[in-house]
C-alpha cells in the first residue's frame, strides 16, 4: 500500500470519527457544552500558572496578578463549570453580534462585488443567531457551546472525510 493509500486510510477514519463525536455533541449538548468549559478552564489554570512563573522570573507584578487570576478565574470555572458554561455563552452572544455587524458593514462597503450579498447574508445571520441566543438566556447556555461545537465537528468531519476520498483518487491515479 503506497503512502497515498495509507494517508487516504487514516484521514477517513479520523473524519468518520470526528462527525460521530459531532453527532454525540449534538445529541447531548449540555453534556459538550460543559467539557468545553472545563478544557477552557483547565486552560485557563495553566496560563495562570506559566504565567505566575513569568512574573516571578522577572515579569513584573502585573504578569503575577494576571497569572493570579487567571488561576483563580480557571478554578472558578473547573469547581462550577455551569458558570463557566454560562460565561462562555455571553462571551458567544457577544463574539456573533460584534461579527455579524462587522460583515454587514463590509458587505456595504464591497458592493457590488461579486459575492458581496453571501457577506450580508453571513452578517445577517451572526447578529439574528446572537439574539436568538440572548432570548434563550439563562437557558441558551445549556446548549449553544454543545450544539456550535456538533456542528463544527460534523462538518470538520465531513471535510476529512472528502480530503480522504480525494487522497484515494489521486493514489489510483
Amino acid at each position: 500500500m503506497n503512502d497515498f493509500a495509507e494517508a487516504s486510510k487514516s484521514a477517513k477514519m479520523w473524519g468518520w470519527i470526528i462527525l460521530i463525536l459531532g453527532i454525540l455533541a449534538l445529541v447531548s449538548p449540555l453534556v459538550s457544552g460543559l467539557t468545553v468549559a472545563i478544557m477552557v478552564a483547565i486552560l485557563l489554570v495553566i496560563a495562570g500558572i506559566l504565567r505566575l512563573i513569568h512574573g516571578f522570573k522577572g515579569g513584573g507584578i502585573w504578569a503575577v496578578m494576571f497569572g493570579l487570576l487567571a488561576i483563580i478565574a480557571g478554578l472558578v470555572m473547573i469547581g462550577r463549570p455551569y458558570l463557566g458554561l454560562a460565561s462562555l455563552t455571553m462571551v458567544l452572544i457577544a463574539y456573533f453580534l460584534v461579527n455579524g455587524i462587522g460583515e454587514i458593514i463590509a458587505a456595504f462597503q464591497i458592493r457590488p462585488t461579486q459575492g458581496w450579498g453571501f457577506v450580508l447574508f453571513s452578517g445577517i445571520i451572526s447578529v439574528v443567531l446572537s439574539i436568538m441566543i440572548w432570548n434563550q438566556w439563562p437557558l441558551s447556555g445549556a446548549w449553544a457551546i454543545g450544539v456550535l461545537v456538533g456542528i463544527q465537528l460534523i462538518f470538520a468531519g465531513i471535510t476529512i472525510i472528502t480530503v480522504g476520498s480525494a487522497i484515494k483518487s489521486i493514489a489510483e491515479a
